[in-house]
């Protein structure tokens, strides 16, 4: 993994400003003063921490810790953050079988829960226990486009970035993308590898296009456009996204996907990456911690993590980055007496600066 380049992504994103404070100190914020031995309440908790996700086992370290200190159980059921994990989370709160705690995406995502009143402010939380959140930077949190309530504590930042196989693009004599490959220049360079008949690009858009969706607009757009949402068809906005997608149509059509891009899954998206069968995959921080777990040695050099090219409008340089995930507290939780303390402690535990620092270190 090319450190010196992954040193100046992770430079990017924290420039930005994230939203705890005092990290640095591995205090555990208000927790130990709150947990206890002798709740028997069982706690029901969603997230994403599952799957291939690379925290998946520090999450379940982090709750084997937090039962054995307050006593509380909790059923975890986490899965991989996909569009299943979404609109079965979204089944849950129409349906009443909604999770007592949820990590979920703090945007347009949780807008239906949001606008039912299924899920509780944090400034309503903080008025009952005024330790919650105390770490935290609060005019720093993302505030649901929903309403302009924040709603969810945020524990990583992250950024997305294009991941390459180093052994795939030398054998065509190619090499990594720099901060000055423009976006025709990454064009041409897929060209050669098809040529080769080698896959460019490993992505499974029938599964998760996102990553791809975002950056094709992004290449309309400045970065002040890419902050705002069309407000309608004939918004200016709005020619900026088709215009985006069409590159996105183009670059399929090109034939630098794989052939089963519609109907295979990330999962296989990134073993095709990893096994050397495609030299790029446009992912998120996340996916460093597995590339790294999957290195033969720490000098292993086969992967790169770079800037996404550019165009004329986005520079090469800028990057999707943010806050894009929290905990929630569930209203069905917080009016249960039993659930309402083990909820904040267990969110509390989850966001204590010693527990971000710990998955933070891990990407």
């Amino acid at each position: 993994m090319n450190r010196k380049m992954t040193a100046m992504l992770l430079s990017a994103l924290f420039g930005a400003g994230l939203v705890l404070s005092g990290c640095a100190g591995g205090s555990t914020g208000s927790v130990g003063a709150t947990l206890g031995t002798e709740d028997s309440t069982v706690l029901n908790v969603a997230t994403t921490y599952g799957g291939q996700d690379g925290n998946a086992s520090l999450f379940q370290e982090a709750v084997l810790s937090f039962e054995k200190e307050s006593g509380i159980t909790v059923q975890d059921d986490s899965e991989t953050a996909d569009e299943v994990y979404k609109n079965r989370i979204l089944t849950d709160f129409r349906t009443g079988q909604e999770p007592d705690v949820l990590f979920f995406f703090t945007g347009a995502d949780a807008d239906e829960f949001i606008r039912a009143g299924l899920v509780v402010p944090v400034a309503d939380i903080q008025e009952d226990y005024p330790e919650y959140a105390e770490n935290y930077e609060m005019s720093r949190v993302p505030a649901s486009p929903a309403d302009g309530v924040q709603y969810a504590l945020p524990v990583n930042g992250y950024w997305e970035a294009l991941y390459c196989n180093r052994e795939v693009l030398s054998s065509v004599g190619l090499t990594v993308p720099t901060k000055d490959t423009t976006w025709p220049e990454f064009l041409s360079m897929c060209e050669t590898l098809k040529d080769s008949n080698i896959t460019p690009i490993a992505a499974a858009l029938g599964d998760i296009p996102h990553y791809w969706w975002e950056y094709s607009i992004f290449n309309e757009q400045t970065p002040d456009e890419h902050q705002r949402i069309p407000a309608g068809i004939d918004d200016s906005l709005a020619a900026e996204w088709v215009a985006g997608l069409n590159d996105l149509r183009d670059i399929y059509d090109a034939g630098y996907f794989p052939s089963n891009t519609l109907s295979f899954s990330n999962q296989e998206a990134v073993g095709m990456f990893r096994s050397g069968h495609a030299a790029f995959l446009l992912d998120g921080s996340w996916q460093m911690s597995m590339l790294l777990s999957a290195m033969d040695s720490p000098t292993d050099d086969t992967f790169a993590v770079t800037y996404v090219p550019g165009t004329d409008k986005r520079q090469t340089t800028d990057l999707i980055s943010g806050l894009s995930m929290g905990y929630y507290i569930t209203r069905k939780a917080y009016s249960d007496d039993a659930k309402r303390d083990a909820a904040v402690k267990f969110v509390e535990y989850m966001t204590s600066d010693e527990m971000v620092n710990k998955f933070e270190l891990s990407v």
